[in-house]
């Protein structure tokens, strides 16, 4: 099931590569009429702040290392142009075989997802989702999903699996961009103990999901213990955190944007 070199060589440039919403509420404001950033303005943010972006961010970049790297790739995604949308790559082998490839869900390595093919597994999956075992049922055009967590709790997830046109993967990503959740979110995969966990900030909440359960976080009650916080689990800058998050505290009430609950 693991995916060939060539695509997991560019997969791990990726590794430690939070998925965030607080570059969106940042960039808006600052941004002209394009809201979605090019993959060099991505990179240069990266190196100045330490931040990442949304799954259409994430997918952008990845894509684009692919195609520099001549591994065919192209993004796939579901209900796009809507509030709901969810952005993900996937790339093919020599042998045209495809793996599903997502940061924005902070898979920790690509999964093949045609079940015709000599590598593919069946039933429970360890080492592909963080604190997860995963199911995968292809079904032609699509694929879905089983998420099974500790304590015999499930989920499930359907992705499409049709290339979409480039073009129109540029203009799901500038809807994405232009229409914000007022919960701030981040994701990141860190290490704990024997296994790589899965840590979560939303809405002033923070969580780590491992194998062995949910830890809740203690509260805090200030910014700048959450813009400490982040950083030392992100590593992103600090004035950035502030601004960013500020901007969630006061209400997001800029055109095309939702207010905060």
């Amino acid at each position: 099931m693991q995916a060939p070199e060539n695509i997991l060589a560019v997969w791990r440039r990726f590794d430690g590569f939070p998925m965030e919403t607080l570059t969106k509420a940042w960039f808006y404001p600052r941004a002209g009429e394009s809201k979605q950033r090019s993959v060099e303005m991505m990179k240069e943010h990266r190196q100045r702040y330490g931040n990442t972006g949304n799954c259409f961010d994430l997918a952008l970049w990845l894509l684009n290392e692919f195609r520099k790297e001549g591994v065919r790739a192209y993004g796939v995604g579901s209900d796009l142009g809507t509030m709901e949308a969810h952005a993900a790559v996937v790339a093919e082998d020599a042998q045209g075989w495809r793996y599903l490839c997502d940061i924005g869900d902070q898979w920790l390595q690509p999964i093949l997802v045609d079940g015709s093919a000599p590598a593919f597994r069946s039933g429970k999956l360890a080492g592909f989702f963080p604190a997860a075992e995963v199911e995968i049922f292809p079904a032609g055009r699509s694929v879905n999903i089983v998420y099974h967590r500790p304590g015999g709790k499930a989920s499930e997830q359907t992705y499409e699996l049709e290339p979409v046109d480039d073009d129109a993967f540029w203009r799901a990503a500038e809807f994405s961009q232009r229409h914000i959740y007022p919960k701030a979110l981040l994701e990141v995969r860190i290490p704990y103990k024997a296994e790589t966990a899965h840590w979560e900030f939303e809405h002033w909440e923070s969580f780590l999901s491992t194998s062995e359960g949910l830890f809740r976080d203690a509260p805090v009650s200030t910014l700048d213990e959450w813009v400490e916080r982040i950083h030392e689990k992100a590593g992103f800058d600090r004035q950035f955190l502030k601004e960013a998050l500020e901007i969630y505290k006061k209400g997001i009430k800029q055109d095309n944007i939702m207010e905060t609950e």
